[in-house]
């Protein structure tokens, strides 16, 4: 299990860097650009983890990001009773909105702390396992229901900060690279004050980015857009 969870995800960061590879040599004039190589001080995102932004505004280089989009306006459970535990229903979606509502008036950093040890109470799951895909982003209900890998845990606790009315400027899926374990994985960055904080399903704590020396950002993205993160020149 082990092995083949270390094979599924070192098949991912070679995805990952051959998309880039084409990405970079895109973006290769604006990186060029002394402008573009100053600290973005407007974006708290600027200097994540010691490394630069640089801002690229065709997100459907990630269609399986566009696809969470779309299929979280659209899906359509079916009603069910609660007392049918065999598959994921509109009942189990309110037991979800229903926690977020609890924690609806608690402070921000409380509810940071909430969202992230509700997701991370979830079970990791493949998505070989789940889907027969190697590697497959998953909406909240699916979460909910079959566990999920890395980027799963951060849809659900993205979806359920913007449920709590957290602004979408404020949040990030970060893929990063592990420098501990020399993987990829992938965490929230959320803005609230003066910090950036890392929700991880790795971690039961959320902790500020700039306490965080092990991860090395490689892109991040939101609803309108993504970004390269390039080391500081």
């Amino acid at each position: 299990m082990i092995l083949h969870g270390l094979f599924h995800i070192r098949l991912n960061l070679r995805r990952i860097m051959s998309t880039l590879a084409t990405l970079i040599l895109v973006s290769s004039a604006a990186v060029a650009n002394p402008l573009n190589n100053t600290r973005d001080t407007l974006s708290p995102f600027g200097g994540l983890f010691g490394y630069q932004e640089v801002p690229q505004h065709d997100i459907s280089v990630f269609p399986q990001w566009l696809d969470v989009l779309e299929e979280q306006l659209t899906s359509d459970l079916k009603e069910g009773s609660c007392s049918d535990t065999a598959s994921f229903n509109r009942c189990h979606l309110t037991e979800w909105h229903t926690y977020l509502e609890s924690i609806r008036t608690l402070p921000r950093d409380v509810q940071l702390d909430a969202v992230n040890r509700f997701a991370n109470e979830k079970n990791y799951v493949l998505d070989i396992e789940n889907y027969g895909r190697e590697d497959y982003w998953a909406i909240p209900e699916l979460f909910l229901e079959n566990g999920g890998d890395c980027e799963d845990y951060v849809i659900v606790k993205l979806f359920s900060l913007r449920w709590l009315g957290w602004s979408v400027d404020a949040m990030r899926l970060v893929v990063v690279q592990d420098t501990n374990l020399r993987l990829p994985h992938a965490i929230l960055a959320v803005a609230s004050g003066k910090d950036v904080y890392i929700l991880d399903n790795q971690a039961s704590i959320i902790v500020p980015e700039r306490t965080i020396v092990h991860y090395a950002p490689v892109y991040s993205i939101s609803d309108r857009q993504w970004w390269l993160h390039l080391p500081t020149t």
